[in-house]
């Protein structure tokens, strides 16, 4: 069994951020809510003041590039790795009411320590300036290098701190899990899977830069990319974490991770759209975002594939360029009229019809099922 967590069971600090829950009603938990935010986000920040002792002693840089980590993670996001890792739990008969939904959350909530990671680092890749309405890591400390007065290179300053927070939330969230609490038993299940679940999203990021740079252009590694970028750890490994502390045999694991690869590209599609045609207003980042960062995304696989030679040539030239308003414009309205935007939401429609089939057709609780079906429309039907 390969279990790759950082920290062991038995340290000091263990248990202390799922005692953060004992307030919290876990049985009327729901994901997507507030109260479930709400739940997550006093794991979170428990936990970060258990880090408080480890990170004081090392001087003033790093408890404020660690204070900057903390921000970066408490104040946004819709916790939804979270919220299907609980699910999967429900889903395979996990009891909120009992003596481990405590350490459950606790575990699933580590999740959103790989997020930071993984969108911390992709900001750097994608040279992305904001981050839901706020300045990303590595602008943030090369801001602050400039303030600072100080002599070098403030961008190459900035991605080197960045490069090393996200690289400490990713050692973090394998300390949340061992601080849980969970018995050997759940932690021995869990560990396989996570494990998987890491590599994967690493894998997924490689592809995309490789993709990026080689100029493939097939929808079949913008798909592959999705695949293991965003559905593997987003929603498919999520449902097999919670799946496996509960237990669950493999027909119901297979069902869950069906219906998560299916809906994670849904959702990964959905966000491909939103790149291009989301309002900033309401997605945090500027318009035509992926558009300037030269994605290769099946959006733009499609309309390559169906665009006439002039159409594909305009896409090619100002795919990855700093485009004006005016220029995204005109590739919004070539990838519209290609058909490419069309046929991405019959993707969309099409996978999550799939996903929801296999849940529908599984062991998985009632509840969670009902649960499941929100979640895949909140997912695929959203506008941020």
């Amino acid at each position: 069994m390969e279990a790759a967590l950082s920290a062991g069971i038995g340290t000091p600090l263990a248990r202390s951020a799922a005692d953060a829950l004992t307030s919290v009603d876990l049985v009327a938990l729901t994901p997507g809510t507030p109260e479930f935010v709400d739940a997550v986000q006093q794991v979170l920040t428990a936990f970060f003041a258990t880090r408080r002792e480890i990170v004081e002693p090392l001087g003033p840089v790093f408890v404020d590039a660690v204070e900057a980590m903390e921000q970066f993670v408490v104040r946004g996001g819709k916790r939804t790795r979270p919220g299907f890792a609980w699910t999967g739990w429900l889903g395979a008969g996990g009891d909120p009411a009992g003596p481990d939904a405590a350490a459950v959350l606790t575990a699933c909530s580590a999740l959103e320590l790989v997020q930071a990671c993984a969108l911390v680092h992709d900001d750097i890749i994608d040279s992305s300036r904001t981050r839901r309405g706020f300045p990303t890591v590595h602008i943030d400390f090369e801001d602050r290098h400039r303030a600072a007065g100080w002599p070098g290179d403030g961008a190459a300053y900035g991605s080197a701190v960045a490069i090393l927070i996200g690289d400490l939330a990713l050692a973090w969230a394998d300390d949340l899990v061992h601080a849980a609490g969970l018995s050997p038993e759940a932690l021995a299940r869990f560990a396989p899977v996570w494990a998987g679940m890491r590599t994967e999203v690493l894998g997924g990021q490689l592809l995309d830069i490789n993709g990026e740079a080689g100029g493939d252009e097939s929808v079949e590694a913008a798909l592959r990319i999705n695949r293991y970028k965003t559905a593997a750890y987003t929603i498919e490994r999520p449902l097999h974490l919670g799946a496996a502390l509960a237990g669950a045999d493999d027909e119901l694991v297979a069902a869950l991770r069906t219906y998560g690869t299916d809906v994670g590209i849904a959702f990964q599609l959905r966000d491909d759209l939103l790149g291009v045609f989301g309002d900033p207003a309401v997605t945090g980042k500027p318009s035509g975002d992926d558009l300037r960062e030269g994605k290769r995304t099946v959006l733009i696989a499609e309309a390559l594939r169906r665009a006439d030679a002039d159409s594909a040539a305009l896409i090619r030239t100002g795919l990855g360029t700093d485009l004006d308003d005016a220029a995204v414009d005109t590739l919004r309205a070539v990838l519209t009229d290609a058909g490419a935007v069309d046929e991405v939401e019959r993707r969309i429609s099409e996978l999550t019809d799939t996903g929801l089939a296999a849940v529908a057709t599984s062991s998985a609780t009632a509840r969670a099922k009902e649960l499941l079906h929100a979640m895949a429309l909140s997912a695929t039907c959203r506008a941020a």
